[in-house]
């Protein structure tokens, strides 16, 4: 299925630059009552600081959660959290871009509670036409709960990044010519939620949420999306990439390179290509293409 025709906007809550065609336009600041809907969840999602910060909370009778306005067909899409705090074992805060259907495209961070003092750990997955099961799992090297971070996905047709305050954690490349299925046709909308998976969330389901710690609580801002706004299903997007200023067409560098082998020689705690019980007759075929030389 082909999309258009596309706005390639940079987004920082409104329009901050919108291209039409290839003509400029310079907007606004950033604001989550203009780029998000709250979906579920009632009061416990709120937009704060005149719309600023939008927050999330769970209790032991319900999470809530928030989706985007807008669609996207690849972008460089960044949002500062700052996650549940203390004992969080049993909580996951999710955040995401998804199409929908049964054959969905699916671009995953969900940040897995802990108990007090023990880490996060941020775990990632990617789903092409309904098909997960790419899970990869990190620590991080700093405490997310005491200030905001910025976690960004960049999604163009060569790559799809995921970093954390600039330094790439994983890669996953687009290996179409090698018959690996690339998210690139289906637009997607950014969700988040706060909800309670303690049936898995927190080793393994092992440790459970301790509901005389609720409500917990995750905080968002500074939400910003250089991306391809899909207005309609009609025409194509090769405009998206004439005024994108980069990203469309953006690779690793070798700085970038050397980061990402960094966070993976130290940080990895689960990589499903090297899950030797779950695939006994071999590795899916990406495994051997996305390595960081040298790793």
């Amino acid at each position: 299925m082909a999309f258009g025709p596309f706005l390639c906007f940079c987004i920082c809550g409104r329009v901050l630059a919108l291209v039409i065609w290839g003509v400029l336009i310079v907007g606004c600041k950033a604001n989550f009552y203009s780029d998000f809907d709250i979906t579920w969840g009632n009061d416990r999602a709120k937009i704060v600081n005149n719309g600023e910060i939008l927050q999330l909370s769970l209790d032991n009778y319900s999470g809530s959660g928030f989706q985007s306005k807008n669609e996207y067909l690849f972008g460089n899409i960044h949002m500062k959290i700052k996650l549940v705090p203390g004992n969080s074992a049993g909580t996951v805060t999710a955040y995401y871009l998804s199409s929908q259907g049964p054959t969905h495209d699916e671009i995953d961070f969900e940040f897995l509670g802990n108990l007090s003092g023990d880490p996060y750990i941020v775990h990632t997955n990617l789903f092409t036409q309904g098909k997960g099961n790419r899970e990869q799992q990190f620590y991080l090297w700093f405490d997310p709960t005491q200030e905001f971070h910025t976690y960004s996905v960049l999604w163009n047709p060569i790559q799809v990044m995921f970093s954390v305050d600039g330094t790439p954690i994983r890669v996953f490349k687009n290996a179409e010519s090698k018959g690996v299925p690339y998210p690139k046709n289906q637009a997607m909308r950014l969700y988040s939620s706060l909800w309670d998976a303690d049936n898995w969330a927190t080793r393994g389901g092992l440790v459970k949420t301790d509901w005389s710690q609720a409500p917990f609580m995750a905080s968002f801002s500074n939400f910003e999306a250089n991306a391809c706004v899909v207005s309609s299903y009609s025409t194509t997007k090769s405009q998206c990439g004439e005024a994108s200023n980069g990203w469309f067409n953006q690779g690793m560098d070798s700085t970038a390179e050397e980061r990402l082998k960094w966070v993976q020689k130290n940080y990895m705690v689960y990589d499903y290509c090297k899950d030797t019980r779950r695939f006994p007759q071999g590795f899916p075929s990406e495994c051997s293409l996305f390595l960081p030389k040298s790793l």
